[in-house]
Order: structure tokens, then C-alpha cells, then sequence
């Protein structure tokens, strides 16, 4: 699970904003638990030891998403690998459980990405083949940043999803407070 961005637009960590009585990060990994059985946060490992879940940094400070998807398919001793950002507060085992169905029953899939109805992507809530690996660090070796973009020499499987709710990430104030108002 990725914690390690900058959280800019926000003015502060939102990892570690507590939620219903638990760090953002901490509600999310519970979630990615559930279905994969165990969690590895990409981040600083000084920062975010007090979660109590094993950190591991990336190789690519600065990179954003990409460096932290390589990170964890670096790492992984998993052929399938689920990667969440920790800011989506709203994700649900049974989209993760869907993702990993679509990419592992697609003939040839690298990877399962969610698809919005307008055709937008979501890249940072998806299943990835640790083989992607080698393209990814490749993008990043070649300044590609855009995840996207890095992505499109795989083959990508989508899952059509009727909303955008259970991706709805919290990147600014404003977000904040309209997801806790409801």
C-alpha cells in the first residue's frame, strides 16, 4: 500500500489522519488485509513505523505513485499484487476481490485496473502482475512518471465499475470535510 507521497495539496500527512479512531493508512490496510492476507506499506519506514505494519522505501524518491508501485513489485514474493493508496478511504474488499478475479481469469493479463464509466482508470486501487515489474522500473529509468503511461506496454485487463465512490481519495481539505459530512 502506498504512503509515501507528499500530501501538498492537503498541508499535511494524510496517512497518518486519524479516521473513525485510526490513521487513514491503518482503516485502508485493514481493507487490503482482509483479501490479501497481508500488507506492505511503500514509504519512509521511519515515518510510518508506529503503524505497526511492515515499511519499505522506494528506490525513486520524488517519483511519485510509479516509484512506490515499483517498490512493492520489487519486493513482492506474490505473483498478483494488489496496490492501494492509502488515501482512499472509501475501498471495499469486494472491488479488490473483483480485481484480483478479472486479472487472474483474463488469459494474458499483466494487470486489472478499475474502469470508471466515463473511461477514466484507477490506477492506484488495482492488481498487478509482479512481471510488470521490469516495465515499470524501465518508465521510471526513463523519466516516465504518468502510471498510465508507464503501463502501456502491459496488458491491461479493466473492471467496469458503476461509480467512482469507493476510489474517492482524499488529497485536500475540501475532500476532507465533504467525506466526513457524508
Amino acid at each position: 500500500m502506498l504512503v509515501g507521497g507528499r500530501s501538498r495539496r492537503m498541508g499535511f500527512d494524510k496517512a497518518s489522519l486519524t479516521l473513525e479512531g485510526r490513521p487513514l493508512a491503518v482503516r485502508v490496510a485493514s481493507a487490503v488485509n482482509r483479501v490479501c492476507g497481508s500488507v506492505t506499506l511503500v514509504g519512509d519506514p521511519e515515518k510510518y513505523r508506529t503503524l505497526g505494519l511492515r515499511v519499505v522505501p522506494d528506490k525513486f524518491p520524488g517519483a511519485g505513485p510509479l516509484a512506490g508501485i515499483e517498490a512493492a513489485l520489487r519486493l513482492t514474493t506474490s505473483e498478483w499484487n494488489l496496490i492501494a493508496a492509502c488515501d482512499m478511504p472509501a475501498l471495499n474488499t469486494s472491488v479488490f476481490e473483483e480485481l484480483f478475479r478479472t486479472a487472474v481469469t483474463e488469459e494474458g493479463a499483466d494487470c486489472a485496473l478499475p474502469q470508471y464509466p466515463d473511461g477514466r482508470v484507477e490506477p492506484l486501487s488495482a492488481v498487478y502482475h509482479r512481471r510488470c515489474h521490469p516495465v515499470i522500473r524501465a518508465a521510471l529509468e526513463a523519466d516516465i512518471r504518468k502510471i498510465t503511461d508507464a503501463l502501456r506496454p502491459l496488458a491491461i485487463r479493466y473492471l467496469r465499475v458503476a461509480s467512482e465512490a469507493p476510489f474517492a481519495n482524499l488529497n485536500t481539505p475540501e475532500e476532507l470535510r465533504k467525506y466526513l459530512n457524508g
